[in-house]
C-alpha cells in the first residue's frame, strides 16, 4: 500500500492577499485574521490525522518572513515539509504538487485551507478510500471540492478547469470517469469563501470572534478596519 502525503495548498494570511472575497464583510485585516485561523486549523487536523508526511505548499516563497509568524508550535512547524507553489494558475500549481508526489511513490491528498469541516477524520476516510479507489473527493456546496485524493496522476484533472465556479467538482469527476479510474465521493462540505459562508464556521470560532458572525439577513454584525 502506498504511503499517503497530505499537500496543503496555502496562501500567506496577509491582509489584501488572502480571503479577499470576505473583505466586504470583514475588512482586509478581519479576512486575514480568519485566514490565519483556517490555516492553523488545517495544519493541526492534517498532523492529527497521522497519515504520513504533511507538506505545506505555499505562496509567496517559504523564505518570506510572514511564514515565521504562523500561530503554530515549534514542534508542529518542524513536523511539516515545506514547498513552494511556483508560478502559474491553480491548475498548473496542482499539477506540479500531484505529479511530484505520485511519481515519488506516494498517494496524495490535495487540500486547501478554506474548509473547517475537513478534519482529521475526513482525511483518514479519504486515505482509506485510496486503498481501493484510484481517486477520492470531498465536494463542497459551492460546486468545488475541499479535497482531491489521487494514487494515479494525469494532468487532465487540472488543466482547463474553470476554477472558483460551481462546475469544478462535476468536471473533475467527469474527467476521472473518462480516464476509466475508480473514484469514491464523500458527503458534501462547506467552504468559507463568501460572506454568506460565515454561518458555517464552528460555533466556538464565532464566539471567539463575533466579527465573523452574520445577522439573519446575512449582513455583517461588525467590520474590521
Amino acid at each position: 500500500m502506498k504511503a499517503v502525503r497530505i499537500v496543503i495548498i496555502a496562501k500567506a494570511p496577509l491582509a489584501g492577499f488572502a480571503k479577499t472575497r470576505l473583505i466586504p464583510a470583514l475588512g482586509s485585516q478581519g479576512a486575514a485574521a480568519l485566514a490565519r485561523r483556517l490555516l492553523a486549523h488545517t495544519l493541526s487536523c492534517a498532523l492529527d490525522a497521522r497519515l504520513g508526511q504533511v507538506e505545506l505548499c505555499v505562496t509567496p516563497s517559504a523564505l518570506d518572513t510572514v511564514w515565521q509568524t504562523l500561530p503554530v508550535s515549534e514542534d508542529m512547524r518542524a513536523a511539516l515539509h515545506w514547498s513552494e507553489q511556483g508560478e502559474g494558475d491553480l491548475g498548473v500549481r496542482l499539477v506540479r504538487a500531484a505529479q511530484r508526489t505520485i511519481e515519488g511513490g506516494e498517494s496524495v491528498l490535495l487540500i486547501g485551507t478554506d474548509c473547517p469541516a475537513l478534519g482529521a477524520t475526513e482525511l483518514q476516510q479519504a486515505a482509506l478510500a485510496l486503498q481501493s479507489a484510484d481517486a477520492t473527493l470531498f465536494p463542497t456546496a459551492d460546486g468545488g471540492y475541499a479535497l482531491l485524493g489521487l494514487k494515479r496522476f494525469h494532468p487532465s484533472l487540472f488543466e482547463g478547469i474553470a476554477w472558483s465556479t460551481d462546475s469544478v467538482a462535476f468536471e473533475t469527476l467527469c474527467r476521472i470517469a473518462r480516464l476509466g479510474w475508480s473514484v469514491q465521493s464523500h458527503p458534501m462540505l462547506h467552504d468559507i469563501d463568501e460572506p454568506a459562508d460565515l454561518k458555517w464556521l464552528p460555533q466556538d470560532w464565532l464566539e471567539e470572534n463575533p466579527a465573523w458572525q452574520l445577522a439573519e439577513d446575512r449582513t455583517p454584525l461588525a467590520r474590521s478596519v
